[in-house]
Formats: structure tokens, C-alpha cells, sequence
């Protein structure tokens, strides 16, 4: 594919341009029932096996399901199964996790007691153990049975005694169990189906519409209606954190081959703007910006002390001299204050490290947010590299693999200027302590993907018609009124989150019976903005949008 797939992503892309600061809040469900009907997909064992796709090995009793989680402690002091969610649990409306349990008396040693405990956690935390809420419920052994665990009305026990109660955390996003206890080496064997939570979750946007691209299939010239070189030297003559190259617009050190965007650093003496160096290469501005989605390259990258290659990202209102946007007048705010991302950065001092960071006004410069991991294969194979910027985070990944994110707790200026549209960079610098023996290496790109929610998408999975919702008056003031009718007596739930996705307010949550249904909503507390209700039914969930307008 080459920028634009056909006519038909050209109008996709504008009308995302119309639409880029709406964000169709989302909600789902959180359970698993190892059929292929869940929500759960991050399970993942710690000092133990488990299998959650297994033949159920007890067919009786409560459960006849075909399929389970296998649980097996081999020994480990601290053997958990856990999950995580995209969002955080709210435990102040809906508080209560359930699941089926069995544990063959013929799998344990030792003389552990019989139980199983229920962990909730910070996983974004560095310590996670230490934002720990735990409840512990007793089991019978050879049978199939269900534990439930309340939050609200069970006792339970925070490892930092000063934590609030659990109904009052908002950051809870891990979910761990734990079977027998811990710090012992007893081997213990269970099965575990039907995990659900009594809740649902404001569910992040999916972005998988392709908005942008260059495949890179032309060879020669880069595409100039993708791309900007930006050679311009800042003041003094040098570029910023003592690199030594001058980026130029040379076809030898920015070229497409056999599919491939090479950007080539090289030892050569050059001069332009009155400077004279003795290394070049390139830095390649989008032409495209965007606000939220995914951003996927796939890089190789150069090798070797001194070299320093990117894949970042600028607000596209910074005042940087001969940056492309701000050539087109959208200079108007300073770094850091205009946010950077950087996806990638590989220094050959590290060879194989790959790290991601963020600069914002509360920390720059030798940033302390940032994180990354080690590719063995970064300077010899291909990889994904991929950023997911939400609305309120930002995810970084190599290969499918996460290794960071940025979630400030507090969203301001300071902290979150990743509010407004930025666009993407790739460059290849030269530091000072460049290997004398260099010559020349490159940053190899396959591709430049990005993509955005899709705005004609929807997560109704019921009938509107079948229920029949309105909302009037839409927009309102202080008060509006959510009408639908039920084609039978059912369990509802009528929920209110906002733009991000984070739940606002739980209108109904209870048994209501067959006929028409009103309920009227006091929004007069509630700022002005776009909101979302969703009706969730045992037969889908029908979603809208509502204007507070005042």
C-alpha cells in the first residue's frame, strides 16, 4: 500500500480529521470462560504453570463446561495466576469477583491449608505487591464449587495498612489467585473456570483503522508529500545533545531500495549553513498529524558506539526553526512544553537496549519517564515497534511485547501536554564518541503505519430497535430522561462514562421487568462536555452519545 490505500481511506481520513477529538467511550465485561467467550486475554502464570485452554478432567457436579484453567504450583514460594485489565476496577459501585473452583486432594503435598486468595493490584506499579487488597475464602477439596469474594462486605486485608478500603481505590487494574498460600514449596494442582468480575470496565479505544502509511515501495526519493527533511541548524550552529552530523536532503543519506527507507548516517566532511562537519545524515518530518491511535514501524536498526537512532514524535505546535509545522504556522509553543514521545531510542553505547520516554514540562531532558527491554536481534533483524496513545496513556511495545507506560496520575499541562496532535520524526544521529572506524550504517524502515478509531464503528451488540433507547432532551442542562422498552423481565444495567471511558455513574443496575422503562438523570453536577450511556442486557449492549450543554 502506498500513503493512501484507495479513494475510500482518503475520505476515511477526512472524515477523521472532522472527528479527531471524539472518542467513543467503551465499555466491556471482565470474565473468562476458557471457551473462547471472554474478555481475558493477558492470563499469565508466576512461579507456576497453567494451561487455559485444558480438557475439563471433572465433568460433574456444577460444572459440565468441556473446557478449564489448569492451576500448578510446582513449587514456587509465591505460585499466582493472574490477569490484567485495560482500565481500572470501580469497586465502589460493583464489587464482587466470582469463579468455579476444584482441587484434587491427589495433587497437593504438604499440610497447607485449603484456600484460595483473591488479589487486586497496581500493575502499571513498579511494586505492585505493595498496593495489595486481599481476601482469603476456604475450599473443599474433590468437588467443583464457587467462591465469590466481595470487596465490600468481606474481610480483607491491605498490605500497606494505610491504603484506603478497596470500594475507595480507583487503581486497582491486576487481578491475582492464589491457591494454598505462599511462602512454602507444597506443589498444589486445580482447575478454574468461569473467573467473572459483576462489573464491566471502561474498555481503551480501539485503533485500527489505517489513517496513514508509507510502505516504502517506490524506490529512489523519499515520497516528498509524506515527508519533510528538516536540515535548518538550530542557533549556535549545532544540533541539540552534542550531535555532531549535519542532516541534510541528500538522496545518499535518505533513499527507498527494494522496499526499504534507508536513513544513512555517514563520515564524510560536509558544509552548509557556514558549518562544516564531518558526518551526515538525515531527520524526516510527517507531513501528517494526528491526535490519539497506533503508530507501528518496523525498523532495523544501525550498530556501534556512537550512533543514536529515533522513532519520536513532536506536538506539531512547537517553535522549532525549520521544523515542517511550524514552516506551515503552527509554531506557537516551546519544547518541552509541546510534548515529545519517543517510541524508540537505541544508543550503540547499549547495544540491543531499546528505549522509550516521554518530555514533558514536569520532567525533560534526562527524563525519568521512560522504560524499556532487550532485543538481541535489534541491529540484525526487523522488529515492530509500536506506540498506543490514549487518551490518558501511552503504551510502548517491541514486537507485541509491552516494556512501558506513561499514566501520570494527575493529567495537567505539566505532565499531560499529549492533548493535542503531534507527528512523527525519524532520524539517525552521530554523537561525539563515534567509533573512529565508522563509515557508515543506516536505519532501515519496511514500513510507517498509523491508525485511529474507527468513527463509523459501533459497540452496539443488541438490537436498538429490539429496545428501542431515547434520550431527550439531548443535548440538556440540568436534566434529561433515558427511555427504552424491554421485550421481556431481564437484569440491566444503564451506565454513564465519559469521554475518556471512565464510568461517571451508575443509573441502574438491578432486575427490571418486561414494558416501557424510563429513568431520569439529574446532570446539573456534571461539567459540560460529551458523555456516553450504555445499556447492558444479557443480550448485548446498545451505546449512545449525550451533550451536556450549558
Amino acid at each position: 500500500m502506498k500513503q493512501f490505500i484507495s479513494n475510500t481511506s482518503i475520505s476515511a481520513v477526512l472524515f477523521l480529521a472532522l472527528f479527531t477529538t471524539t472518542i467513543h467511550a467503551q465499555i466491556q465485561t471482565v470474565e473468562d470462560d476458557f471457551e473462547g467467550n471472554g474478555t481475558i486475554t493477558t492470563w499469565t502464570g508466576d512461579d507456576c504453570n497453567f494451561n487455559s485452554n485444558l480438557a475439563n478432567p471433572h465433568v460433574q457436579g456444577i460444572n459440565t463446561s468441556a473446557t478449564v484453567l489448569e492451576y500448578q504450583d510446582v513449587g514456587g514460594q509465591y505460585a499466582n495466576v493472574r490477569f490484567e485489565v485495560a482500565n481500572t476496577f470501580d469497586l465502589s459501585t460493583d464489587h464482587v469477583f466470582t469463579l468455579k473452583i476444584y482441587v484434587p486432594s491427589s495433587g497437593l503435598t504438604g499440610n497447607q491449608t485449603n484456600q484460595i486468595s483473591l488479589k487486586l493490584q497496581d500493575g502499571t506499579s513498579g511494586t505492585p505487591w505493595s498496593t495489595q487488597s486481599e481476601i482469603i475464602k476456604p475450599l473443599q477439596l474433590d468437588q467443583w464449587q464457587v467462591v465469590s469474594f466481595d470487596f465490600l462486605n468481606d474481610s480483607y486485608f491491605n498490605l500497606d495498612p494505610t491504603s484506603p478500603p478497596p470500594t475507595q481505590r480507583t487503581d486497582f487494574n491486576r487481578v491475582l489467585f492464589q491457591i494454598n498460600g505462599e511462602n512454602n514449596n507444597d506443589l498444589v494442582l486445580a482447575y478454574i473456570d468461569d473467573v467473572l468480575y459483576n462489573g464491566t470496565i471502561a474498555a481503551d479505544p480501539e485503533y485500527n483503522l489505517l489513517v496513514w502509511s508509507d510502505e516504502f515501495d517506490v524506490n529512489g526519493a523519499i515520497n516528498s508529500s509524506n515527508w519533510h527533511h528538516q536540515t535548518q541548524l538550530p542557533a549556535g550552529g549545532s544540533w541539540f545533545n552534542g550531535e555532531i552530523q549535519h542532516y541534510t536532503d541528500k538522496l545518499d543519506n535518505s533513499y527507498v531500495d527494494n522496499g526499504i527507507l534507508r536513513i544513512v548516517g555517514k563520515k564524510e566532511t560536509f558544509t552548509d549553513q557556514g558549518e562544516t562537519k564531518q558526518y551526515t545524515s538525515a531527520r524526516l518530518n510527517s507531513k501528517f498529524a494526528f491526535q490519539y491511535g497506533k503508530v507501528e514501524v518496523r525498523a532495523k536498526l544501525p550498530s556501534g558506539v556512537g550512533t543514536w537512532p529515533a522513532i519520536w514524535t513532536l506536538g506539531k505546535n512547537i517553535t522549532e526553526g525549520g521544523a515542517y509545522w511550524t514552516t506551515q504556522g503552527y509554531g506557537t509553543t516551546p519544547w518541552p512544553a509541546c510534548g515529545e514521545i519517543d517510541i524508540l531510542e537505541h544508543w550503540g553505547t547499549n547495544q540491543n537496549y531499546i528505549q522509550s520516554a516521554t518530555h514533558t514540562p514536569s520532567s525533560f531532558g534526562n527524563t525519568g519517564n521512560l522504560g524499556g527491554q532487550t532485543i538481541p536481534t535489534a541491529s540484525t533483524d526487523f522488529h515492530t515497534y509500536t506506540l498506543v496513545w490514549y487518551p490518558e496513556k501511552l503504551v510502548f511495545s517491541v514486537d507485541g511485547v509491552p516494556h512501558y507506560t506513561y499514566e501520570p496520575a494527575t493529567q495537567d499541562a505539566n505532565t499531560w501536554p499529549f492533548d493535542a496532535e503531534q507527528y512523527l520524526l525519524l532520524n539517525f544521529a552521530i554523537l561525539p564518541n563515534i567509533d573512529p572506524g565508522f563509515t557508515e550504517d543506516a536505519l532501515e524502515i519496511d514500513y510507517v503505519r498509523i491508525y485511529q478509531a474507527d468513527p463509523l464503528s459501533s459497540t452496539t451488540v443488541a438490537s436498538k430497535q429490539l429496545f428501542e433507547v431515547q434520550i431527550a432532551p439531548n443535548p440538556a442542562s440540568d436534566n434529561t430522561t433515558i427511555s427504552y422498552h424491554l421485550p421481556r423481565t431481564m437484569d440491566i444495567k444503564l451506565v454513564i462514562h465519559d469521554i475518556n471511558g471512565k464510568r461517571v455513574q451508575t443509573l441502574i443496575n438491578g432486575q427490571q421487568s418486561e414494558g416501557d422503562q424510563q429513568v431520569q438523570w439529574d446532570i446539573k453536577n456534571l461539567s459540560t462536555g460529551v458523555y456516553f450511556y450504555s445499556l447492558m442486557t444479557e443480550d448485548g449492549v446498545i451505546s449512545g452519545k449525550f451533550v451536556i450543554g450549558r
